[in-house]
């Protein structure tokens, strides 16, 4: 009996590290980027996802196992690969994850007004208590799991839900999937830094460091954690994606004020609307508590007082980015400039994790896949130069 509990609190901590980092990466800009780029792109939207997703795997499968084993936190094996990178990594996914938070926390201040019809400064107060109070418990990291899971059963429901009512083409969604009309660099950039970009690539891997899944022993468990969270992730864009398509194939014009309440208002009407808010605010306040959580594990390197004081700096980082919000408002350009950020730290994090696989002080004697190193390689290269291109489009245009 004892050893069956015991195997059932380590699934729990699996599942717990994959819906950590999916439900990191759904929050507003994820729901935003969605919406806009089907109606931009239409079908061949679903060629962006699918790369994305390939890239999220390869990505988050190479860091997760390298951290796992190692039993170190990104920035830790970033220092002892090449010194004081790490702390330059901490520094850019702490801004990142700042950047983010005030945007996660706008979104969840945006729900409860949809919701509820309330303020949204007064919302994003409420939510950020809320955030606040998940981190409160003794057993803060058992509280955190269940909000993150229960959340996103709710998000999958009801986003699935929105697809059945927008009725959209699914055949064409599907063979414009595997071939486009078009490509578009910024979109692969913007979708993968929003999705495995920045924090987001650590959470879980972080969060499984945490509970002591490490070592080789532990690989299959972090292989199963790792790929349950990115499908998952993939499932509820895909899904959003479907919804956003029948929208778009039914003639309707998406709102670019707010496309995501746009899309589920004309698929579904009124109740369309609410279900807008419910998900904006679940997929908002997950995000709130993800990025706090794993922006202060990268703290830890600066300082013992972060490791032993947790809680109080995860709930000050969450204090912050609300008080940002309620003083200065206006998130919407600080989340575009964060996407296309985070697409930038994913190539120098997984780059350094890269180096890090080929040594033994901090490995061991585990030897890293080398088709994983191949083509996590391919991954920083293809990351780097649309990162570039993006930018350089940018300023040209």
């Amino acid at each position: 009996m004892s050893e069956n509990k015991t195997r059932r609190s380590f699934t729990a901590v699996l599942l717990s590290a994959a819906f950590l980092m999916a439900t990191s990466a759904v929050g507003p800009g994820f729901l935003t980027q969605t919406a806009k780029f089907t109606k931009d792109l239409a079908a061949s939207f679903g060629f962006v996802i699918l790369i994305s997703v390939i890239i999220d795997i390869i990505a988050q499968l190479n860091i997760w196992r390298i951290l796992a084993v190692s039993g170190k936190r990104g920035q830790d094996v970033a220092n002892k690969t090449v010194p004081y990178s790490g702390y330059a990594l901490a520094a850019l996914i702490v801004f990142g994850g700042l950047a983010f938070n005030i945007g996660n926390i706008a979104g969840a201040g945006l729900g409860l007004e949809v919701i509820f019809g309330l303020s949204p400064k007064i919302g994003a107060l409420i939510s950020g208590a809320i955030g606040i109070a998940i981190f409160s418990f003794r057993d803060a990291s058992r509280a955190m799991d269940f909000f993150v899971k229960l959340l996103g059963f709710v998000m999958v429901t009801l986003i699935a839900y929105v697809v059945v009512v927008s009725s959209p083409p699914a055949t064409e969604a599907v063979y414009r999937t595997l071939w486009p009309e078009t490509v578009s660099p910024f979109a692969i950039v913007t979708l993968v830094g929003g999705t495995v970009g920045g924090y987001i690539t650590f959470a879980g891997a972080h969060r499984l460091i945490d509970s002591g899944v490490t070592g080789p022993e532990s690989l299959p468990d972090i292989n199963k954690s790792a790929t349950t969270g990115i499908l998952l992730t993939a499932v509820i864009r895909y899904l959003l994606f479907l919804a956003a398509f029948g929208v778009v194939a039914m003639g309707l014009s998406i709102d670019d004020t707010n496309p995501p309440a746009s899309v589920f208002e004309l698929a579904a009407g009124p109740v369309g609307y609410k279900v807008f808010g419910v998900v904006m605010w679940a997929a908002a306040v997950t995000s709130v508590i993800g990025a706090a959580y794993t922006s202060v594990s990268f703290l830890k390197t600066f300082s013992a007082k972060v490791s032993d004081n947790t809680r109080y700096f995860t709930i000050g980082f969450i204090a912050f980015s609300t008080l940002i919000f309620v003083l200065v408002g206006k998130p919407v350009m600080i989340l575009v400039l964060a996407g296309t950020f985070n697409g930038f730290i994913l190539p120098f994090g997984l780059a350094l994790v890269l180096l890090a696989s080929g040594r033994d002080s901090i490995i061991g004697s585990y030897r890293h896949p080398r088709w994983l190193k191949i083509s996590g390689w391919g991954v920083v290269a293809v990351m780097l130069y649309f990162s570039i291109q993006t930018v350089w489009e940018k300023v040209a245009g």
